[in-house]
């Protein structure tokens, strides 16, 4: 499967978001005034006796390690007051791309609050656990291949074990993250590069049970307007019944009919779900890349940068 690859001018312009960043350099610049303040030689002088009865109440056998240990808390403070939340960091991106004609997802409405909540499906739900526990692996690939193939809307493979295992690991530490589908321009025509169109779709790693795990899909628009009640357009289901006696993860999806994602839209933000949470390793330098900027956009990084994710998500190298 091959995609054109471009690049999108990403630029942060949101006088909001600009004021709030002058805000913090302005508060890191008032720490260290007082800090500098409270620490400069004279007054470690004059309070000599103050500062060294405080440094050993609260353990430290000098000044200078009170000192460097109250350093180490304001370059935390300043750290965290720097976190960044990257997905306001996309507001510009996505009304950049709202008036850009392109063919986006459909909004379909919120969940109904009040729906009753129907129980996961486990692996016994397409397959009798008990009995396909006695076949081989091969056998257990090929019917649950057959149990998919008929069904136009739905997708199914079977993962190896230890490359599920990597990419849970990641999941566990980082459940959420954007990731962006290239968008023909809505009257078909070839977009130029600077126009590209790019849809972001949120994704989320929910552990319903103890086999069973759910990747979840839908537009970063809609997860927006309706934050939790927001509608998936796409579910894949992991099942680990299957782990550690055959070293196989099953997985199944399934992509809604209501809406303008196609299959092959799944399997690329799928492609990239594998990528991005280190299912095909994390050794080379652009696969080291992807699993950074899961985890900066986890923690909130400065470093998160839209531009390199879609770039990162476009390149065919792994």
């Amino acid at each position: 499967m091959s995609f054109i690859v471009r690049r999108v001018n990403f630029k942060i312009s949101s006088p909001l978001i600009q004021t709030r960043f002058a805000s913090l350099v302005s508060y890191d610049n008032y720490l260290e005034r007082r800090f500098k303040q409270w620490y400069s030689t004279g007054a470690i002088d004059k309070y000599q006796d103050k500062l060294l009865k405080k440094a050993k109440e609260q353990g430290f056998n000098s000044i200078s390690e009170f000192l460097a240990s109250a350093r180490e808390d304001i370059e935390k403070k300043k750290k965290e007051l720097n976190r960044i939340d990257p997905l306001k960091e996309l507001e510009d991106y996505e009304k950049k791309m709202s008036g850009n004609n392109a063919k986006m997802t459909n909004a379909r409405g919120p969940i109904d609050m009040n729906q009753k909540k129907v129980p996961f499906k486990t692996l016994d739900s397409f397959l009798n656990v008990e009995k396909i526990k006695e076949l081989s692996k091969q056998e257990i690939e090929f019917l649950w291949r057959a149990k998919w193939m008929n069904k136009d809307d739905a997708l199914c493979a079977v993962v190896p074990a230890e490359v599920f295992d990597r990419m849970l690991t990641n999941a566990k530490s980082s459940p959420i993250f954007v990731l962006p589908l290239p968008r023909a321009a809505a009257d078909g025509k070839e977009a130029s590069d600077q126009t590209q169109s790019v849809e972001l779709h949120y994704i989320q790693w929910q552990f319903v049970g103890p086999n069973t795990v759910h990747c979840i899909m839908t537009s970063l628009a809609e997860f927006k307007l309706h934050n939790e009640f927001a509608k998936p357009h796409t579910i894949f289901q992991f099942h680990l019944e299957m782990a550690k006696e055959k070293k196989i993860v099953l997985m199944n999806g399934q992509v809604e009919p209501d809406t303008n994602v196609s299959l092959q839209d799944a399997q690329l933000l799928l492609l990239n779900v594998q990528r991005f949470w280190g299912a095909m390793g994390e050794e080379t330098p652009i696969a080291k890349q992807r699993v950074k900027m899961l985890r900066d956009f986890t923690k909130g990084s400065p470093d998160f940068n839209v531009d390199l994710l879609i770039s990162l998500s476009q390149s065919m190298e792994n």
